[in-house]
């Protein structure tokens, strides 16, 4: 594999942006690893982080480029600051960086990478599991599939429960009042049943939770929101809280879950 650390420009944020990118890259001499290249395009994760951090964090706290090592994948690793992959009211596009101008500047710059939706997967944890549904529901022509790891998926939930809070302006920054979230574009219960009335082709949803996390409730409501709706859905709940020895383990599951494969990827 081959990691790189992109330093670019985005014109919808107005400033300077960060993002690590693996490629694949077809090798047989490194000492514990082989990497396998790709025949034509590149399948390709976009990988969210969560509030707390940045465009490093999943090499930080786990083995993905390992992970990928043998499968012919590209991975996107951008970072978004604190704006939970939203058009905030202060005047900072994220949503329509993430979900427009990222993937069109990542095919830019490689060419490789393929624009078919079926190709093309995101993926997160906390805020990022957020992130990665409201790509899949929000921009299915981009995005064929979507996986939220300990994801904040009642995002309305989440802003009540920060009503006491110091966090609570940082939510009202991000998507104005309560009342003006409930119900928007932010919202993903309200998303998917947008998608799902304009007879579009729907996203496939993947997500797990550990029933001691603090999300566990919300992501309950999620689920049964998006199967009612008849959402292809995979969900998975085990012992587990809002930490990374369970999320290093579980991306390796999304891995599988969305290549179709059952290959140890240790």
């Amino acid at each position: 594999m081959a990691l790189m650390h992109v330093d670019f420009f985005s014109d919808v944020l107005g400033m300077c942006m960060d993002m690590d990118v693996i490629i694949p890259q077809q090798t047989k001499g490194q000492i514990g690893m082989e990497g396998a290249g790709a025949d034509g395009q590149y399948k390709t994760m976009y990988l969210l982080h969560g509030m707390s951090d940045d465009q490093t964090i999943w090499q930080r706290r786990t083995s993905i480029e390992r992970y990928v090592s043998k499968l012919g994948i590209a991975v996107v690793m951008p970072t978004t600051h604190l704006a939970f992959y939203t058009d905030t009211t202060y005047g900072m596009g994220y949503w329509t960086f993430i979900s427009q101008e990222l993937p069109k500047i990542c095919r830019e710059f490689f060419p490789r990478m393929s624009s078919k939706r079926e190709d093309t997967l995101a993926a997160g944890l906390s805020m990022g599991g957020y992130g990665a549904w409201k790509l899949g529901l929000g921009a299915s022509e981009t995005f064929g599939a979507a996986a939220a790891l300990s994801g904040a998926l009642d995002i309305a939930a989440d802003y009540a429960r920060h009503g006491k809070d110091k966090k609570i302006q940082l939510f009202r920054g991000i998507f104005g009042s309560e009342e003006e979230l409930k119900g928007s574009e932010n919202d993903l219960f309200a998303l998917a049943d947008k998608l799902k009335a304009e007879k579009k082709e729907l996203p496939r949803l993947y997500a797990w939770c550990g029933t001691e996390d603090f999300l566990y409730e919300g992501n309950l409501r999620a689920w049964e929101h998006v199967k009612k709706l008849g959402y292809d859905l995979t969900w998975e709940e085990s012992q587990g809280d809002h930490q990374w020895k369970y999320w290093d383990a579980k991306i390796q599951d999304v891995l599988r879950w969305w290549l179709g494969i059952d290959t140890d990827l240790l």
